[in-house]
């Protein structure tokens, strides 16, 4: 299937309009699904440049869909910040190798490396409800196992090979991952349209950051009573917790694409990536960014425990300050008029490379006190990759077609798998060269690429 070139800068004739109703659901118009509906009540979409009384921080809230969309993500992430946190501090302490945090890293990314692609293809067939919502009840099953593992001391430091358990269950997480994560991005679109698609992803990054700075504290302290597996009992929880709201949600709309193979399908994907010079560029920018940015997130417990000198509380303390950044971008995004994206992307890309480039050689830097502007620089990081993962997200969505939505939703999700490789040969030059010169170096690549970027590729500049 060919398909047609779009212009390079999207129209968007709404874009300077004023709001001609405000105030509660039926003054903006809903369908009879609760989506928004732009044909009824006048509702013309979008306030006009930065005047503080036409900030649109928390439109997408006023749709009762996107709250219920909003309840289910926030189970499911919470259960994601603590297991982020619960897994790489549990296998730095059953194994003491940077090595085997990279291990861990590629098996739950490997899957949605394979995966990712019919996960698309899934998103663009099936109803999304149906699949997150056995997406969530299989995460439920994987972290209730760990669990009883824990329990049970099949898996302990008193058994030196048991670690490999996670291996098994990071794969499972993976391919669920892989298989419902198109759907769950694609659906946002659906939910609020793309006029407000900016302002939606980035509540949905403002949870996600929220979680992060909350959940990290907590499961440091959980480790620290009650050990490891109450960690994942309660992450079963939230998975369970996720599918009440998921059950609760309409269905979505479907482009169906009945009577041609899921292969078939794959392909016609690729090509429409490939041949669409936005996606493709927006694609590239945002693989590049994420493949040296993402093995700080895995390779940190390192860096706490070898630089830093803090315990699990000191780790989950530096995650929820990278939260507390991170929310704040999210915010200030969520609040700006769909202006300037591509720019603001490589200028979050710039500062995340600088800040994680003071992170990893703080003790250089400021040796004496090197906690506090940890702490600081960690605060930037967050905003940056906030920036980075947002707007990235929100201008895939906005420029593509919406028959090829959850295809290329997956080729993002793909892109996360083959950055595990990254966070793999990080870890492993981690346990060669330690890791400040291993992730600090990326950083480092990172800060150059942004920059060059914004000067030698307009394109990327001009994407609003």
């Amino acid at each position: 299937m060919e398909s047609q070139q779009k212009p390079l800068v999207k129209e968007n004739k709404n874009v300077n309009a004023e709001p001609q109703k405000v105030g509660n659901d039926a003054d903006i118009g809903y369908n009879e699904q609760g989506y928004l509906d732009r044909n009824r009540n006048g509702y013309s979409g979008r306030g006009s440049g930065l005047n503080l009384k036409d900030l649109r921080t928390f439109t997408s809230f006023k749709n009762p869909v996107f709250r219920l969309y909003y309840g289910a993500m926030m189970g499911q992430m919470a259960a994601m910040n603590m297991q982020m946190v619960a897994r790489a501090l549990l296998v730095y302490e059953l194994t003491g190798s940077a090595t085997a945090l990279g291990a861990m890293a590629l098996g739950n990314s490997m899957p949605m490396l394979f995966f990712s692609l019919y996960g698309g293809v899934i998103a663009d067939r099936v109803e999304k409800k149906h699949v997150l919502w056995w997406g969530q009840i299989a995460s439920a099953v994987i972290a209730f196992a760990t669990a009883l593992l824990l329990i049970s001391g099949v898996m302990s430091e008193d058994k030196p090979g048991s670690w490999l358990w996670l291996i098994v269950a990071a794969l499972g997480q993976g391919t669920v991952m892989g298989l419902m994560m198109p759907s769950r991005q694609a659906m946002i679109a659906d939910i609020v349209g793309t006029e407000d698609l900016m302002n939606a992803v980035a509540l949905n990054t403002f949870g996600m950051n929220a979680l992060r700075l909350l959940s990290p504290i907590p499961v440091g302290f959980i480790i620290y009573f009650y050990g490891f597996s109450a960690v994942y009992v309660v992450m079963t929880c939230m998975y369970l917790i996720a599918v009440a709201f998921i059950t609760l949600m309409p269905k979505t709309g479907v482009a169906s694409l009945k009577g041609r193979g899921a292969m078939k399908d794959v392909v016609d994907g690729l090509k429409y990536a490939w041949n669409e010079p936005t996606i493709f560029l927006v694609l590239v920018i945002t693989f590049v960014v994420t493949l040296l940015s993402m093995p700080y997130m895995m390779l940190l417990p390192a860096l706490t425990e070898n630089v830093l000198n803090v315990d699990e509380r000191g780790f989950g303390m530096l995650l929820s300050m990278s939260g507390v950044g991170a929310m704040l971008g999210s915010i200030v995004i969520a609040s700006l008029p769909n202006r300037k994206r591509g720019l603001m992307l490589m200028c979050g890309s710039a500062l995340c490379g600088l800040a994680l480039t003071g992170l990893f050689f703080v003790d250089s830097l400021f040796p004496s006190n090197m906690w506090i502007w940890a702490m600081i620089f960690i605060f930037f990081v967050g905003i940056g990759q906030t920036a980075r993962m947002t707007l990235g997200n929100t201008l895939i969505q906005y420029y593509v077609d919406d028959a090829y939505r959850g295809r290329v939703m997956s080729l993002l999700m793909m892109e996360f798998g083959l950055t595990s490789f990254g966070v793999f040969a990080a870890g492993v030059m981690t346990d060669m060269i330690g890791v400040q010169w291993s992730v600090g170096g990326l950083a480092i690549i990172l800060t150059v690429f942004s920059v060059l970027a914004i000067i030698f590729i307009p394109s990327i500049r001009k994407l609003e």
